[in-house]
Formats: structure tokens, sequence, C-alpha cells
């Protein structure tokens, strides 16, 4: 059985530094068993959201797991149809019934626009009265940032953000390290970017180790001091996601890594029609 390290985050919670993520794993079965599976293998965090549309299979996979529950660590994440005060305070009742679970341990605002400030109020309030360990943000820019986080009166622990080699956020990260706050990868494979999974440094740097690409990877995230949660549905992809921590990249090979940063990604939050076009894509109170 693989025990993964910690992070500890400002809260003082100690967060698994790897975890397993759901997104676009079908609730048809397929997200219990992946989760089942990763939880077998000894994943200890696993990442999902309303709008993903599983948080009950992944609510049935903790419980059936034979884990205890406090050894476990399991986000979710509210919609941006449900900021402000009231409806957020809802939709957190919703989502812990979903999972069929006592608390969360990280709930994060999923995409910051409308109400912000109002759904993190709730946020606050359900972490007062225990329903939330931990409460952070994603998909958070600088501007956005900026805009919102200095009208909260309780700092995020974390900022879930698209991260990956070809995509480093050093702007970003400049801006929320210092203040304690730490980065969370989705997508930190690129999504599959066959460039990236192919790119003669990693390539070379996995020949070395005797890893594939996808763990190369990894292991630099993770020595960057980021969390990430890589996602599949393939046992043995599971089982070799999470073996990252039997080798170390030099000084040198960082230095290798940081520098395929292109300081570009698949999603810009800033763009303009973001908000709109998420509302169109996930209706969260499709089946109400």
């Amino acid at each position: 059985m693989m025990t993964t390290p910690t992070i500890k985050l400002n809260d003082g919670h100690e967060i698994p530094a790897i975890g397993f993520g759901t997104f676009q794993i079908p609730n048809d079965g397929s997200t219990y068993a992946a989760v089942k599976a990763a939880l077998a293998v000894g994943y200890r965090h696993i990442d999902t959201a309303v709008a993903y549309f599983n948080e009950a299979e992944v609510g049935r996979a903790v419980r059936d797991s034979g884990i205890p529950r406090e050894q476990i660590w399991v986000t979710s994440k509210l919609w941006l149809q449900d900021f402000g005060f009231e409806a957020a305070t809802k939709a957190i009742d919703v989502s812990l019934q979903q999972l069929g679970l006592d608390y969360m341990d990280l709930y994060l605002i999923h995409q910051p626009y409308g109400d912000v400030p109002g759904a993190w109020r709730a946020m606050e309030a359900a972490q007062k009265a225990g329903k939330i360990r931990s409460i952070g943000v994603s998909n958070m820019t600088p501007k956005i940032w900026q805009q919102f986080v200095p009208q909260f009166e309780t700092l995020p622990v974390v900022n879930q953000v698209e991260f990956n080699p070809y995509f480093q956020q050093r702007a970003l990260r400049d801006l929320i390290i210092p203040a304690g706050v730490k980065l969370e990868a989705w997508a930190p494979l690129g999504q599959g970017n066959q460039a990236l999974l192919a790119d003669p440094v990693v390539v070379k740097l996995a020949q070395k180790y005797g890893k594939d690409a996808g763990q190369v990877i990894l292991r630099f995230e993770n020595q960057s001091g980021i969390i990430v949660f890589p996602k599949s549905v393939h046992a043995s992809r599971i089982k070799s996601n999470l073996d990252i921590f039997d080798f170390e990249l030099t000084v040198d090979e960082m230095a290798e890594m940081r520098a395929l940063d292109q300081n570009k990604g698949q999603h810009d939050p800033d763009a303009a029609g973001v908000k709109d076009m998420l509302l169109q894509a996930f209706d969260v109170h499709a089946n109400d």
C-alpha cells in the first residue's frame, strides 16, 4: 500500500499532496468503480464537484471503502448557479446529502463569477458549523483574485487552477504563495496533451528514472509544492499516477522542467463571456 505525503494548509489542516480527480467520469457506476480502485491502492484525497454530477457515487465509494472517514480527504465545489448567501447555504447541504457524508474536507468556489462574496460568507458559516473543514477557490486568475479575495474575511486555503509544465501560473503563484495559499492543479498532465507527454525533456527524465512521462510530470509538480489530482478510469494508470515518491528530480532537472513553461493554458477565466458559457454548459438543478 502506497502512502502519500501531506501539505499543511494555512488553516492548520493537512491535505494529501496527491489526490484522485473525477471530472468527466460518468455517474453510471464508473465513478464509483474508479474511486473504489483509487482508494484501494492508497489515494486518500478525492476531488469532485456538484457540476461533475457524480457526488453520490464518490460518497458511496468513500463509505464502502472500509477506510475510516477521517483518513479520506473529500473535496467538492459550489457551482455558480448557487452563488449568493442563501443559495450557497442550501447548495452546501445538498452536496452533503448527495455525498452521504457529515462534512466535506474542502469546499471550493468553482467558477468565480457573480455573487462570490455572498457565497463565500455561506461557506464561512458552514465551516463554523462543522459542515466544511477548509474552504478555498478555483479558477481565480490574479485579476479575479484581486477583485474578490480582499472582500473575504477568511483567506482561501487553496486556489485550484489549470497547471502543468506548459502552463506554470507564475504570476498567480507569485501572488498567492507568499500569502500561504496553496495551488492545486487541475489537468496536471495537460488533459492528455501528447506534445507535453512526448516532450524531449520529459522523455529523457522518464528514461533516466524508469518512469513514464506522467509520473515525471506529476513528480515535478509535487516537488514544486503543487497539490495534484490526476484522473483515470484504468486501474494500472490509477496506480502508476500515485507511484511518484520513490525518485526525486535534481535541481538542474527541475530547472529544465520549469523552462518548458509556455505561459498559456486551454482555459482563460478572464475571457469575455465565460460566465454565460459555463451557465449554459452545466445546469446543476436540471433534475430538481
